[in-house]
């Protein structure tokens, strides 16, 4: 009897989905220091990432275009000459406001810590309530002199308190540093109410137990109603005085130290929710 013989089978093709590379644009300027942190955490969570300097994107506004997000890292740019982050705003308000505003409008986000939240500040970007196309700074908030009328470096506790800003969900805990001598976020009592009501108070200085409202030193410069940080009205744009970056490692984290010390360092948060927003937008 002849042996049965069995037709070749075909091997089944393994589908590959391919994922567009999300890429983030960290800018630097003189004097900036902590662009190698900021591009490593979103670099952890899957973007590619693009320095450049300032100067460069100043003659080729149309790089933003090609870039799903825009970092603005801290550090003292210029040398916080006339103020902090007035040169860096001044030049980025002239020239680069409007294909900031495109990169948003498409879905991407921009995020600025510390020198970098001064930087939104002095745009105009932030709050956003007086942007009338006139290409003038909104006046509406400064970034004023800490309270204590000096330097302060030191160990801090945010909430988030917005569900507006893809960076953050309601009721993040993020654990991180602070090194900063213009923090204190200042407006009138209207303006206040404005963005509480807009929902753009996105992180405020909490104490370690969660309480708020809190003195110094848990709130390191006065700022009012506690505030480190603002979103836009879109949500896709933040700026924060603290550092998130710092704490990517969970031996950044001085409660490591005493053995306390969350397993994910709390710092990730804002990276690991904008990628997932940029990965659901354009992924």
């Amino acid at each position: 009897m002849a042996a049965r013989t069995r037709a070749p089978q075909k091997k089944a093709r393994s589908r590959r989905i391919k994922t567009r590379p999300i890429r983030i644009l960290v800018l630097r300027a003189p004097g900036t220091n902590c662009d190698q942190e900021t591009g490593y955490a979103f670099e952890r969570e899957g973007a590619v990432i693009q320095h450049l300097h300032v100067n460069a994107l100043l003659s080729n506004p149309k790089a933003l275009a090609r870039v799903h997000g825009l970092a603005i890292p801290g550090g003292f740019s210029y040398g916080d000459d006339l103020g902090a982050g007035t040169v860096l705003g001044t030049a980025m308000r002239t020239k680069l406001r409007d294909p900031i505003r495109r990169l948003v409008d498409k879905g991407g986000i921009v995020l600025g810590v510390c020198n970098g939240f001064q930087v939104l500040v002095k745009t105009g970007l932030l709050p956003g309530f007086d942007d009338d196309g006139d290409g003038a700074p909104d006046r509406s908030v400064a970034l004023a002199s800490n309270i204590q009328n000096r330097y302060e470096d030191r160990w801090v506790t945010l909430q988030a308190v917005t569900d507006k800003s893809v960076f953050l969900r309601r009721g993040d805990v993020i654990h991180c540093p602070v090194a900063h001598a213009e923090g204190r976020l200042v407006c009138d009592d209207a303006v206040l109410d404005r963005m509480s009501a807009a929902d753009q108070v996105a992180l405020r200085y909490v104490a370690p137990d969660g309480t708020t409202p809190v003195p110094f030193p848990y709130n390191p410069n006065g700022s009012i109603d506690d505030i480190a940080g603002l979103c836009d009205a879109t949500g896709r744009i933040l700026g924060l005085m603290p550092h998130p970056e710092r704490n990517q490692f969970a031996w950044q984290d001085p409660r490591f130290h005493r053995g306390s010390a969350p397993r994910s360092p709390e710092g990730m948060l804002p990276f690991k929710n904008a990628m997932r927003h940029l990965k659901k937008t354009f992924g």
